[in-house]
């Protein structure tokens, strides 16, 4: 009896609590759907409506023909593929090499990487604007881009460093006594050995430039280059009360950022490894 308890207890613990902790991050996408499906024109409902009287996919393909959101999504699938990538490479190299720097230097550059996350994005919003003016980028996608080439974030760094941190030093000695310079250790031993940190901070970078708002306002002019957070505006600015089309654009903003998730989620699993000293 005791055994059976046991595993009823292991089974609540291992699949019932984690099933009832996505159901609460479920339940928010869920209503948006819904609310996605309801007659054009309708006001949000009295209480939670989860399926609505008559549903219709109709406010879809409304929002395609008030506004080219088909172009707006490849702008935005344009950004991330590039910044994604981009991001990877320069904060890994920017964590190997904090990694193997000696204790008093990496402990200065961790504590100088935590101070910039402490920094308000409004601070620099000026600053990057005249630079991105000034380099002649403005109203480009380049300039949306622009900030991967420095990591993006200096969490996205931090991350990496302590990836390279858990990682055996022997494994690089030995590829050094092989003869691999730097980069060479970089490319074909530090990345396979931290590949589940690869998997988070392109989750994250995903998620910051396809849902960034203010560097696509501040920067962008030409309408054809508008990304799918400033579309989502134009949809609320066309009509603030029509909640089933505003509901069908929020969706087609998030939806993308699941599916990425859910693609790349079963890299995150990954061995433990020793610190290095």
């Amino acid at each position: 009896m005791s055994e059976r308890r046991g595993s009823t207890g292991r089974l609540i613990r291992d699949h019932a609590l984690p099933l009832l902790v996505a159901a609460l991050f479920l339940l928010p996408l869920l209503w948006m759907v819904t609310a996605s499906l309801r007659q054009p024109g309708l006001p949000p409902p009295q209480g939670v409506e989860w399926l609505p009287a008559s549903p219709s996919p109709g406010n879809y393909v409304a929002v395609f023909e008030l506004l080219p959101f088909g172009r707006y999504l490849l702008n935005s699938l344009a950004v991330v593929a590039l910044a994604v990538p981009l991001t990877i490479v320069s904060a890994s190299l920017a964590g190997f090499a904090m990694a193997g720097l000696e204790r008093r230097s990496r402990a200065a550059l961790v504590v100088l990487s935590v101070a910039l996350l402490m920094v308000p994005v409004t601070a620099t919003w000026l600053t990057r604007f005249l630079v991105l003016r000034w380099l002649g980028l403005t109203d480009s996608l380049l300039a949306l881009v622009l900030p991967a080439l420095a990591g993006s974030s200096p969490l996205f760094v931090l991350i990496y460093y302590w990836a390279f941190r858990r990682v055996s030093a022997d494994i690089f000695e030995m590829a050094h006594l092989d003869g691999a310079g730097p980069f060479t250790a970089w490319r074909r031993v530090g990345l396979p050995a931290v590949l589940p940190a690869s998997v988070a901070v392109a989750v994250l970078t995903f998620i910051l430039y396809w849902s960034d708002f203010i560097s696509p306002l501040l920067y962008l002019r030409d309408q054809d280059l508008y990304t799918l957070p400033l579309g989502l505006r134009q949809l609320q600015q066309l009509d603030p009360t029509d909640w089933p089309l505003l509901m069908a654009g929020a969706v087609l903003l998030t939806v993308p950022a699941i599916l990425f998730f859910m693609l790349v989620q079963h890299l995150f699993l990954g061995d433990g490894r020793p610190e290095r000293g």
